[in-house]
């Protein structure tokens, strides 16, 4: 065995998945208020944390990146709790952070598959993948909200936190359920950019990954199913001399 500054990650991508699948729950849930975005933001910052420290390089400089990460993230979070960083800041903030976990994901989740192949860790990365997408489009969405007097939505509202991740996951999932629409052309736009990446990413990549886990899944107790034809069967009757 190595040093311990080369042991290998652990691919804990179950963790971020459930990490980041709080945020969207606590986000639709909770009011916006600066304290639950300081919260949403440790969440996600967690899951970031959990990426960073699983991710390919060796350990000790895994180690050092999350401690980093974490400092920094922290002092944000003291931050956007004592209203010092505004909401826009804030939003712009959640974006890069939520979107600096799928690219932390990707390159171990590719490492991952080509050692293990399609696991359920392989799986549990590419899920958090997904709702980092939406999550994103969600914080892109409450940034272009402090921006532009015009309200986002056709019913007159720029909507709370929790109503643009309600809506963002909507909208890439193609439910459409109406009761929040964009109302400007760069919000038709954006919606558009949204579902054909939910799609698409649903369809290739979650498609594939499903569908292969589950064949591995079959072959593996397939192969350790015992032969029966290869048994050897002693015979009930005793042979005479």
């Amino acid at each position: 065995m190595g040093p311990a500054a080369d042991r290998p990650p652990q691919f804990r991508y179950g963790a971020v998945f459930l990490l980041t699948l709080t945020v969207v729950v606590f986000v639709i849930a909770a009011p916006s208020a600066d304290w639950s975005r300081a919260v949403t933001l440790a969440i996600e910052g967690a899951a970031l944390v959990v990426a960073v420290a699983t991710a390919r390089e060796r350990e000790r400089v895994r180690y050092r990146r999350a401690l980093v990460l974490g400092v920094i993230i922290i002092v944000l979070i003291v931050g956007i709790a004592t209203g010092t960083i505004s909401q826009g800041p804030t939003a712009a903030l959640l974006a890069l952070l939520t979107a600096a976990v799928p690219v932390v994901i990707v390159r171990g989740l590719v490492r991952l598959l080509r050692e293990q192949g399609v696991t359920a860790q392989a799986v549990a990365g590419a899920l958090a993948i997904y709702l980092s997408i939406g999550l994103v489009f969600a914080w892109i969405i409450s940034f272009i909200t402090h921006l532009d007097s015009t309200r986002y939505f056709a019913q007159h509202t720029n909507g709370t936190d929790g109503d643009r991740v309600y809506f963002s996951f909507t909208v890439m999932t193609t439910t459409g359920f109406g009761d929040f629409s964009p109302a400007t052309p760069a919000g038709h736009a954006l919606a558009v950019i949204e579902m054909l990446t939910g799609q698409l990413y649903l369809v290739t990549v979650i498609g594939l990954l499903i569908g292969n886990f589950a064949a591995g899944r079959k072959a593996h107790e397939t192969s350790a199913a015992p032969n029966d034809a290869s048994t050897p069967r002693s015979s009930p009757i005793a042979t005479r001399s």
